[in-house]
């Protein structure tokens, strides 16, 4: 375990909560080393696609899923341009799709485009931490993503790349029917409510419309976030009592 993820971890576990052990984090390719060259990481082969590409309208195509599985296999075979020409495979969620709580993130990084898998990596594990801390084992929460492919070398997916993905959240939400929405960071705030500033709307409940339906949304830092500015590890211990509350009284 990393300094920064220990440090909240001991910060935690000073303040009386019981915290679970995390699970091993997820190995990278190992490094190469060529005579005259600096050390480089071996690339992991790009998979190669099942079926061919497909363009076409977000939301009529998303509209079409009538599980899960098809909207999976919606987002393997789609066309999202740049996202896909940079990306190996679409990620698209992890955990309990049965689950009450559905945790939004903003986009795969290195080790999620690897894997195909969400929350894999470093913020990954301080999310699970975070999570098991208020009593949410693997089995209950649920975890995806605003854009589905890795933006290259990590970037913030950019306004067009969110309204691009929207319509396959959006049907991703109405699927798995959670019961509360978390959203970390700022693009999963503008992608369900269309504002920005999470340092202002941390903690703050609101409802989103998804397809018809009010969702309570509460917005968090994401992890990533927090193991920049363990600082900040009071306020997201707040919000997560205020989600163990939400689903108490619910």
């Amino acid at each position: 375990m990393d300094r920064e993820l220990q440090s909240i971890v001991d910060w935690w576990a000073s303040q009386g909560v019981d915290v679970p052990d995390l699970p091993a984090p997820v190995k990278r390719a190992p490094e190469l080393k060529v005579a005259g060259t600096p050390n480089t990481v071996a690339p992991a082969p790009k998979p190669k696609a099942k079926t061919p590409k497909t363009s076409g309208d977000p939301a009529t195509l998303a509209a079409t899923a009538k599980t899960l599985a098809e909207l999976k296999t919606i987002l393997d075979s789609f066309d999202a341009g740049a996202l896909t020409a940079s990306a190996r495979q679409a990620v698209f969620s992890r955990g309990n799709p049965d689950a009450r709580v559905m945790v939004i993130g903003e986009a795969p990084g290195r080790d999620e485009d690897l894997h195909g898998k969400p929350f894999i990596g470093r913020s990954g594990q301080l999310l699970d931490l975070m999570m098991g801390a208020i009593g949410l084992n693997e089995d209950a929460f649920y975890v995806t993503n605003v854009v589905n492919w890795r933006p290259e070398k990590n970037r913030t997916p950019t306004k067009a790349e969110i309204e691009l993905c929207r319509p396959f959240l959006f049907r991703h939400i109405a699927l798995a029917k959670p019961d509360v929405l978390v959203l970390t960071g700022n693009v999963p705030l503008q992608a369900l409510t269309g504002d920005t500033g999470i340092m202002r709307q941390r903690g703050h409940w609101r409802d989103a419309d998804v397809d018809g339906t009010s969702y309570p949304c509460l917005p968090i830092y994401h992890p990533a976030f927090l193991l920049r500015q363990p600082a900040l590890k009071k306020d997201a211990w707040r919000d997560l009592l205020s989600l163990r509350q939400k689903l108490d009284e619910d």
